[in-house]
């Protein structure tokens, strides 16, 4: 069965019920498109009278160049070639992948075994550090050599802390804001008084004690003053070690930080007790809630903690980055720091774990505690915004927008009011437990990079970089 046009067997036939003629289907089809009748007989012919011919699919003969032996042979020897090639190409690929797989295994293996040896090495390093002998000499020293601990508080120290927390955290919600208290209408007519000369250029530290009566300044020279708000001088100079970073009041006692990594410790104008617990400077220090144990965050990566009875190193608890800024629980079961990657660490005192974690937008520059022991405010660095932490959800639950750069914040006493220091101003705002809302109460233009409540938060005191005072009262 051939087709009549082509001669060939077709692959789909159909037969012309005018000439009885087999034709290839396409074939057909094309000459009645262009000619309208039937190849053989010349009649009129359209592809509806096609008829279609069930047949088994042809298959086509071997063309001719098959049809010998010498022809199969030289197909088979192509073919040979090719898969000889093929084989060959694959061997190379194989031997390429597995030299690169080899190369990679041994930089992985070397990689692990870097990794391995400088993890001992910081653990070493950090077993050294913590084995440092600390001198501090004073009237409760003498002389002796500290170990720093960092395997937990002493029986001693750690029942100071439980018996200070369990009697702090049973009334301090309920706790009705003391009588003469500052008021939010009161607050809002504080004006700035005349403000005193330069004392300490570069100051960036201030501490006003529990009184009110005096405040501690500190300035890039090493200088420390204690400053009288009554008398409008300087009434006492201390020496730091070196340019001042933290300085705080723990009772009579002034307790000073320096650039240099020494934690100083002042009473009656002496020195009592010297620490260097901390390898490079010590960046901010904070009283616990007992008011005879210090914590201090230092550019090491470590916080330490002093017992100023004893006037020794309590412990030392490293973290993951270096830390700027502290600050203790009104409990004292916690400790907030700040580091430069923008994290909050808080780590519970007792274990020194820590607790939670918070993240922020850049280098921590300041964190205060509410006194209700509830929020955490915290300020990065450059930012113009204060973040307000809800310790319970461990969500922050507010942003409170000040519209220039924040160095310092400082929460009262009664924990209502909020105060904010910067190259700008200063600012305070006001929380309302019962509406659970904020307003500001005060805007003042007074420059402050460190600013502290007076007695009864009847007053602000405000320190600027020239290492000047200016008090903010009622008018």
């Amino acid at each position: 069965m051939l087709c009549a046009i082509s001669g060939e067997a077709p692959q789909v036939p159909v037969v012309s019920p005018k000439s009885g003629s087999v034709f290839e289907k396409r074939l057909i089809e094309a000459y009645i498109t262009e000619n309208g009748k039937d190849p053989v007989n010349g009649e009129e012919l359209s592809t509806d009278d096609l008829i279609d011919v069930k047949s088994q699919r042809v298959v086509r003969p071997r063309p001719p160049t098959l049809t010998s032996i010498p022809s199969l042979l030289s197909v088979f020897q192509e073919e040979w070639d090719a898969l000889a090639l093929e084989a060959y190409t694959l061997r190379q690929t194989l031997a390429q992948t597995r030299q690169e797989l080899s190369s990679a295994l041994y930089q992985h293996d070397a990689a692990v075994r870097v990794i391995a040896r400088l993890t001992q090495e910081r653990d070493e390093a950090r077993d050294a550090l913590s084995k440092v002998t600390v001198g501090a000499r004073g009237a409760g020293a003498a002389g002796e050599a500290m170990q720093v601990d960092a395997t937990g508080l002493p029986e001693a120290v750690l029942a100071r802390v439980e018996s200070t927390q369990a009697a702090l955290s049973k009334t301090r919600r309920k706790r009705p804001v003391p009588e003469g208290w500052a008021t939010s209408e009161a607050i809002s007519t504080y004006k700035p008084t005349e403000s005193s000369q330069p004392l300490y250029p570069g100051s960036k530290a201030l501490s006003v004690n529990s009184s009110g009566e005096l405040a501690l300044i500190g300035g890039a020279d090493g200088a420390v003053g204690v400053y009288s708000l009554a008398q409008k001088q300087v009434v006492q100079t201390l020496q730091a070690a070196g340019p001042v970073t933290g300085a705080a009041w723990a009772g009579e006692k002034a307790i000073v930080a320096s650039s240099t990594g020494s934690v100083q410790v002042f009473e009656n104008g002496a020195e009592v007790a010297k620490f260097s617990s901390h390898a490079g400077a010590a960046t901010a220090l904070a009283v616990h809630a007992t008011g005879d144990i210090v914590v201090s965050v230092g550019a090491d990566k470590s916080y330490v903690l002093y017992d100023l009875t004893t006037n020794s190193v309590i412990t030392q608890i490293f973290s993951d980055s270096s830390l700027l800024s502290v600050q203790t629980h009104p409990d004292g079961h916690l400790i907030a720091a700040g580091g430069v990657d923008g994290q909050i660490k808080v780590f519970d005192i007792k274990s020194g774990a820590v607790a939670a974690s918070f993240a922020m937008s850049g280098p921590v520059k300041s964190l205060f505690f509410s006194e209700n022991g509830v929020f955490l405010a915290a300020v990065a660095d450059s930012s113009t915004t204060v973040s307000i932490w809800d310790l319970r959800n461990a969500q922050e639950s507010k942003v409170l927008e000040t519209g220039s750069a924040i160095e310092s914040i400082n929460w009262d006493y009664s924990g209502q009011f909020l105060l904010t220091a910067g190259p700008s101003g200063v600012t305070v705002h006001q929380y309302s437990k019962g509406s659970k809302s904020w307003s500001e109460p005060l805007r003042s233009a007074v420059p402050a990079v460190a600013a502290a409540w007076g007695s009864s938060a009847q007053s602000i005191v405000a320190l600027n970089g020239e290492g000047g005072v200016t008090e903010l009262t009622a008018q």
